[in-house]
């Protein structure tokens, strides 16, 4: 049969990480300026991003619906709602529940977190069940320096045979990595449930090209998510932080048609299965 182009069913969001150092209300301003379904927002110094009626209000004034809370378990955001981890996620849920949002996003815990790594599966699963909002893992990398590699994730870095019902995948985490998106993919099979969409070269940094701009198969990654009919949040997270605001906007527009392009791929009558 002649192949037809499938709509995407996935959401196409803007990270507000993607702005950064402009703040969230930017990230706001700068998706529905440039077309974009929704908005994840990075939990952060900035207060916007911990307030839920700020948010809504962000939300409600540029049409545009929070997609994802992304935790503040990140090295850099270490202090933001206290030191403690469980804290951090449990305010995460509320805070995604009060903006309507269905997905937490969060990263394993760092090795030196040995209480909170060593009841994290459970505690994940546990928060899913009493809460209903998705909390998926986002993949990491192993650490180097110096032609050294340190393990700085527990239980591991790489989600994929953990026991998550909901992983997220970052195409820049992979580069870093050096792993497989494509093989990923296919093993977490209905388990992605979220995707940060970005590019990299493989450096020890986590780059967060824009998308092409890289080696990732990230053009193959979205169109077998197509053929797949997968409608869960695309989420461009890409590094913007030493451009200007013209060529980030340029750079941000190219993302977002990216996303597009790919995800409004051909089909056939018999697609790559799930």
């Amino acid at each position: 049969m002649p192949s037809a182009v499938s709509v995407p069913g996935a959401t196409v969001a803007l990270s507000t990480a993607s702005v950064y150092p402009d703040n969230c209300a930017a990230a706001f301003a700068m998706a529905a300026r440039l077309g974009y379904d929704g908005v994840e927002v990075m939990v952060w110094t900035d207060p916007v991003t911990q307030e839920a009626g700020a948010l809504s209000a962000l939300s409600d004034l540029h049409g545009l619906p929070i997609v994802s809370i992304h935790a503040p378990t990140l090295l850099l955001t270490q202090r933001v709602w206290g030191p403690d981890p469980w804290t951090k996620v449990d305010k995460s849920i509320e805070l995604a529940q009060e903006v309507g949002a269905s997905t937490v996003v969060l990263h394993p815990p760092f090795r030196w977190q040995k209480d909170y790594a060593r009841e994290f599966v459970e505690g994940v699963a546990l928060r899913e069940h009493e809460t209903g909002v998705a909390l998926a893992v986002e993949n990491m990398f192993p650490w180097r320096a110096r032609q050294r590699e340190f393990e700085a994730y527990l239980p591991h870095w790489d989600p994929v045979p953990q026991a998550y019902d909901n992983v997220t995948l970052d195409l820049s985490h992979t580069a870093t990595a050096g792993s497989d998106a494509m093989e990923m993919a296919r093993t977490l099979g209905p388990r992605l449930a979220h995707v940060h969409l970005a590019d990299g070269l493989g450096s020890v940094k986590d780059e967060h090209l824009v998308p092409g701009r890289g080696l990732q198969p990230c053009a193959e990654f979205l169109e077998m998510l197509a053929t797949w009919g997968y409608d869960g949040p695309v989420v461009v997270e890409v590094g913007t932080r030493k451009l200007g605001p013209e060529q980030r906007e340029v750079d941000l527009a190219e993302a977002l048609a990216f996303a597009r392009l790919h995800l409004a791929t051909a089909v056939t009558a018999v697609g790559e299965s799930r």
